[in-house]
């Protein structure tokens, strides 16, 4: 038997009392409860606090206290509690919270509304994979109620598994990544331009100054949904713009419209640490403006060729396709110095699944029924700052760094 069985052992027989306080939340109930409770000796072996609407849910764990106290210890406690105006309900035991089981997973469920029903389903059918939930916690109540569930006892991939044909059928999205150190550690975000980080499809901008915006709209379409083949259909629209004058440039730049919460996304994980780049099948002559104007480190997409103040109807350079994109989260990745498994992708696209499937979470947003089944996991919300949540940062922390920016 190992030292840390051992351990485990030893603690499981050691008498414990747990102390659970509750009632209306006021300041110094935590202080006066460890100063009633250190008269008697105790040990500390485990704490949980809980605010929900203005009630507190306090569960302490303590050693046994010394021979004949015990009796003294529970009346002066629940004393204390009726004088704070508070209840108090003290339980018998042995050692400590039974340890958790292997395999250990997060599990991140949006809802818009997050109903009872929904809740119960997925509690279930973690139950039915074998998972056991540790712990609940709620990262944010708008413009959805993001709730995370620390579960154990299931691997996460089976978890995922079980949980992804429930997401759409419930009307929430759920997102089940690996609990862990990684989970903190610096992380490279990359993201799909048209549709994703903007609302517009940008050669379709260009093609409405062209005259051609029905058939232009009509292959990407088809292309997006995997039907047509991406450089053929990229060379077949761009055709289409020949002769528009190259001043058009700067009037799509000036129409493109961020997604709601782009900003927000991008500036908190700045603030992380995280390194963020975008992959575009669009145009660097709006991705490295984008690139500017919100501070990105990473943007690569096609070139339009532009020869004597006008669009010849080509694109030059390296071409920025399904495989091309999973090739620069790639490349991204080790410039950033950031492992494949410490990036996450999000697009919308067929042409995004590499990329998707290569990066250690792949985020299909409001993406076509091909990508959502295929992603790691699905945002059906409208508003892309709804991925913190997926990675653990809560809406309070988002406003606090706000707050503070501010000050």
């Amino acid at each position: 038997m190992s030292a840390s069985q051992t351990s485990a052992s030893q603690t499981s027989e050691v008498p414990t009392l747990l102390v659970k306080i509750f009632g209306k939340d006021q300041p110094g109930i935590t202080a006066g409860l460890f100063d009633t409770l250190a008269a008697y000796l105790v040990d500390v072996v485990d704490i949980e606090q809980v605010v929900t609407r203005g009630r507190l849910v306090l569960c302490v764990l303590v050693t046994q206290p010394p021979a004949g106290l015990e009796g003294d210890l529970r009346a002066t406690v629940h004393s204390w509690a009726e004088s704070m105006k508070m209840q108090a309900e003290i339980i018998s035991g042995h050692g400590d919270n039974r340890p958790r089981g292997l395999g250990r997973s997060l599990v991140t469920v949006l809802g818009h509304p997050l109903t009872a029903e929904s809740t119960a389903a997925i509690a279930a059918r973690i139950a039915k994979a074998g998972g056991n939930i540790d712990r609940i916690f709620r990262l944010a109540k708008y413009p959805v109620t993001a709730v995370e569930f620390a579960v154990s006892g299931v691997e996460t991939g089976p978890l995922r598994t079980a949980l992804a044909s429930d997401a759409a059928a419930l009307g929430v999205d759920i997102a089940v990544v690996s609990a862990g150190l990684h989970r903190r550690a610096q992380r490279l975000v990359v993201m799909d331009v048209d549709s994703t980080l903007i609302q517009d499809e940008v050669i379709e901008l260009f093609a409405a100054h062209a005259g051609c915006e029905d058939q232009v709209a009509e292959v990407t379409a088809a292309a997006m949904r995997g039907e047509l083949d991406f450089e053929q259909s990229l060379h077949a629209r761009v055709a289409l713009l020949k002769g528009l004058d190259a001043s058009v440039v700067e009037k799509v730049r000036e129409q493109v419209r961020l997604t709601p919460g782009a900003r927000t996304l991008i500036r908190t994980l700045k603030r992380l640490g995280y390194q963020v780049g975008v992959v575009s099948g669009g145009f660097t002559q709006v991705t490295d403006d984008l690139k500017e104007r919100l501070g990105l480190d990473f943007a690569q997409a096609n070139t339009l060729e532009i020869v004597d103040g006008k669009l010849t109807g080509r694109v030059v350079g390296e071409i920025v396709d399904r495989a091309g994109k999973a090739r620069l989260l790639r490349r991204f990745a080790a410039e950033a110095g950031v492992p494949l498994s410490q990036t996450v992708a999000i697009g919308d696209g067929a042409n995004d699944l590499d990329m998707l499937n290569a990066a250690g979470l792949g985020v299909a947003f409001n993406a076509k029924p091909v990508v959502r089944e295929a992603a790691h996991t699905a945002v059906n919300f409208p508003f892309l700052d709804t991925v913190l949540y997926l990675l653990g940062i809560t809406r309070e922390e988002v406003e606090a760094a706000d707050t503070h920016d501010e000050d």
